[in-house]
């Protein structure tokens, strides 16, 4: 059974915050990924048997939960990748008063091939972008994009996100062994912007 909806409290089934597992497809290959390290998270295998998840399929597993203050789109793919089925199961859970965060490599609007943010703006509370480095160079080092232009891709659609007036945060993660990170420009970067700032510290079984 594909592992759609997950929890990494240990009290699972009251969980503050769900997280929602849409693809095993993504656009990069970051060094830091955490499934190049574990391929299961609390007991749940994250790899996909196949990706023809539909919004009901998630909503189903939604509800074997009890009601959740958040959910957050995050697992071993690139959740913009599934766009249609990502906005019915935002739209269920506004109506359920439920706050969403998506969590994504930024490149939304490539793999749709069209600006996505007016389908999403009122669906979605929050948004989280890996801006992974400071410079192109090292961004693509990190993130072994598909998509040559992939840096400036993401930081367009990170100004995007800003200009909607979504809560917006770019993160990077650190203490890596194979990079060293000039933290203060990567933050630069976030407040030029106008988005929050996070580093997250590399942990190689992912949390």
């Amino acid at each position: 059974m594909n592992t759609l909806v997950y929890s990494i409290d240990d009290n699972a089934e009251n969980a503050k915050t769900l997280y929602v597992n849409l693809t095993n497809k993504c656009t990069n290959a970051c060094v830091f990924c955490i499934r190049t390290t574990v391929d299961a998270i609390k007991g749940k295998n994250m790899w996909l048997e196949n990706e023809d998840i539909t919004t009901k399929d998630v909503i189903a597993q939604l509800e074997k939960f009890n009601k959740p203050e958040e959910v957050v789109f995050c697992g071993y793919g690139e959740p913009l990748m599934k766009l249609n089925v990502l906005k019915g199961v935002c739209a269920y859970l506004k109506q359920n008063n439920i706050k969403v965060r998506i969590n994504t490599n930024g490149i939304g609007n490539v793999v749709n091939n069209r600006n996505i943010l007016p389908e999403i703006v009122n669906l979605v509370d929050e948004i989280s972008i890996s801006l992974n480095a400071p410079t192109e160079e090292q961004y693509n080092e990190i993130s072994k994009p598909k998509s040559k232009k992939a840096y400036k891709e993401m930081l367009d659609f990170a100004k995007k996100c800003v200009e909607n007036d979504i809560k917006t945060t770019l993160t990077v993660v650190d203490e890596h062994p194979d990079y060293t990170l000039d933290i203060p420009a990567c933050k630069k970067i976030a407040d030029e912007i106008g988005a929050d700032f996070r580093v997250r510290k590399w942990l190689n079984n992912g949390y």
